[in-house]
C-alpha cells in the first residue's frame, strides 16, 4: 500500500469517530479500495437504535440511486454483446409510451436527457406513505407527455431508470432483479449486494431512521420494503465495501473489469452539467463526476428514507471510496469529501521524515481537539470536528528534540509562534503545547473538567 493511503487509513477511523460525537449520527459505514484491493472497511455507530444493535461491515443499507450505475452497467454489457445500441429508442423496446416518450434514445434516458418525469403523479412513494409504483403505474405515467424536451438539459428522473429496467426485461426475457444479479452483481465479483428486498433470512441489515428535525427525535425506518418497478432506479442493497469493489472497477484505469474500456469510458465521461447547483457536477451514463480541488472524481450517491450515501473513484489513484449512513441527515457527502481532502494532503506533502514522525497523537482542550498529523518535512494541525479536517492545517517545522515552530498558519492563528512535546519517563508525549496552552489527552482533560465545573447538565 501506498504511503499516504496508509496513513488516510490509519487517521480516518478516528476521525470518523470524532465526527459521530457531535451530531448524533447514527450509523456509517466506509470502505476504501485501491487499485481493485480493499484497504479499508470501517463501522462506526449503530445499526438500529430502537435496539442498540453495533454496527459491522456487514450490516447490508439500502443504497437508493447507486442502483442507476449497476443499471446501465448491464445495459453496457447488453451493448457489448451487439443486443442494444445507445441511440436505439426506448419505444423500439417497450409499447405503450406516449409518442414523445417513446423517442428517447437509451443514451438520452441514461444520461437522465430525455426529459421524463422525476417521480411519477405519485411521488409519495419516496416519503414511506406509499407503496413504490408497480409496472402498470410506471407505464401510466410514461404515456403521458414528458415534462421537458429531449436534449435541452440535465433533469433527473427515477422514472426513466424505472423504464430502463423494462428495456432490460424485454431484451433478455428475464425478470430485472434476476438477470442483473447474474450477469452484473456477479460477474462484478460482488457477494454482498442484491438489486432489491428481500435479502437472505439472517443477512445484517441496517435500519434507517429519521431526522431529529421534526419530532426533536429519531424514528426507526424498518427499510425492507421493495422498490417495485422502480428498482432498476434506487432499489439496491448493498454494504461499502461491495460498492466500492463495484465503482472501483467502472474506473477506466481498472486493471480488470467485466465492462469493456469504451464502456467504462463512455458511462464516465461527463456530458451535461448540472444546472442551478452550487456544486459543480456533470451526468454521463449512469454516473455522475466533478472535481475536488486538483482530484477528478465521478461516482453515484444515494438517498431512500433513513438513508444516505455516496461513492466516488478517483481514477488517477486508482482509489475508490464509499461511505453508507442510516439516517435521513446522514454525512455521507460531507464525511467522503473528508476522506478524499485527507488523503489528497498526505499524497501532496509526501512520506513523512524522520524528524516529524513522532508528532502524532490528538490533543485536548475544554473546548474541542487537534489532531498532529506528519506529512513530508511538516506536522499538519488537523481539527477532527471539522468535516475537512485538514481544511486551512496549520503547518509546524519541527526545529529541535519536541521543538517546533508554527511555520504555516491562518492570520487569526499563532503564525510563526513556537510548540513544543513534553514526555514522561518513558519518552510517551503527554502534553502538546501551543499559543501559551497545554494541550492533553482525552481522559485528562475530560477530569480537570468535572472537577472545575462539577455535575453534567443537559442532553
Amino acid at each position: 500500500m501506498e504511503d499516504w493511503l496508509e496513513r488516510t487509513a490509519a487517521y480516518i477511523p478516528t476521525w470518523i469517530d470524532y465526527q459521530f460525537r457531535l451530531p448524533e449520527q447514527v450509523g456509517c459505514l466506509l470502505a476504501i479500495v485501491h487499485e481493485g484491493e480493499l484497504v479499508l472497511e470501517y463501522a462506526s455507530g449503530s445499526a438500529n437504535l430502537a435496539t442498540a444493535e453495533p454496527l459491522t461491515p456487514r450490516h447490508r443499507f439500502r443504497v437508493a440511486s447507486h442502483s442507476k450505475s449497476f443499471t446501465v452497467a448491464g445495459l453496457m454489457l447488453l451493448r457489448e454483446s451487439g443486443r442494444l445500441k445507445l441511440d436505439d429508442t426506448v419505444g423500439a423496446f417497450v409499447p405503450g409510451l406516449h409518442d414523445d416518450v417513446a423517442q428517447a434514445t437509451l443514451a438520452q434516458v441514461m444520461s437522465h436527457t430525455a426529459g421524463l418525469i422525476r417521480d411519477g403523479n405519485a411521488g409519495n412513494q419516496f416519503a414511506g406513505l406509499r407503496p413504490f409504483a408497480d409496472k402498470a403505474e410506471l407505464l401510466a405515467d410514461l404515456g403521458k407527455p414528458p415534462v421537458l424536451d429531449r436534449n435541452t438539459r440535465f433533469k433527473y428522473s427515477n422514472h426513466g431508470f424505472a423504464l430502463l429496467g423494462l428495456v432490460i426485461e424485454a431484451i433478455t426475457g428475464e425478470p430485472f432483479p434476476a438477470w442483473i444479479r447474474r450477469e452484473v452483481i456477479s460477474a462484478f465479483g460482488l457477494t454482498e449486494t442484491e438489486p432489491d428486498m428481500p435479502i437472505p433470512p439472517g443477512t445484517p441489515f441496517a435500519r434507517g431512521h429519521t431526522g431529529k428535525a421534526l419530532l426533536g427525535r429519531r424514528q426507526v425506518v424498518a427499510g425492507d420494503y421493495s422498490l417495485n418497478a422502480v428498482t432498476p432506479a434506487g432499489g439496491f442493497v448493498s454494504t461499502a465495501a461491495d460498492l466500492a469493489r463495484f465503482f472501483s472497477q467502472l474506473s477506466p484505469n481498472a486493471a480488470a473489469s467485466p465492462l469493456s474500456l469504451d464502456s467504462r469510458r463512455e458511462m464516465a465521461r461527463g456530458q451535461w452539467k448540472n444546472p442551478h447547483a452550487t456544486l459543480a457536477t456533470s451526468y454521463g451514463l449512469g454516473i455522475f463526476s466533478g472535481t475536488l480541488r486538483d482530484w477528478n472524481w465521478f461516482g453515484h450517491s444515494g438517498g431512500l428514507l433513513g438513508y444516505v450515501s455516496r461513492t466516488a473513484v478517483v481514477p488517477d489513484r486508482n482509489l475508490a471510496i464509499s461511505v453508507l449512513t442510516n439516517a435521513s441527515d446522514g454525512l455521507a457527502w460531507p464525511l467522503l469529501d473528508g476522506v478524499l481532502h485527507v488523503a489528497r494532503a498526505f499524497a501532496e506533502k509526501g512520506e513523512p521524515t524522520e524528524d516529524v514522525r513522532g508528532w502524532t497523537g490528538r490533543w485536548w482542550v475544554a473546548g474541542g481537539a487537534i489532531d498532529l498529523l506528519p506529512a513530508g518535512s511538516r506536522v499538519l494541525v488537523a481539527v477532527p470536528a471539522f468535516l475537512n479536517p485538514v481544511m486551512d492545517a496549520s503547518e509546524i517545522e519541527v526545529i529541535g528534540p519536541d521543538v517546533g515552530r508554527l511555520a504555516l498558519a491562518a492570520g487569526y492563528a499563532n503564525h510563526g509562534e513556537s510548540v513544543r512535546l513534553v514526555r514522561d519517563e518513558s519518552g510517551t508525549p503527554i502534553e502538546f503545547w501551543a499559543q501559551g496552552t497545554r494541550l492533553a489527552p482525552e481522559p485528562v482533560v475530560a477530569k480537570e473538567m468535572r472537577d472545575l465545573y462539577g455535575v453534567e447538565v443537559g442532553p
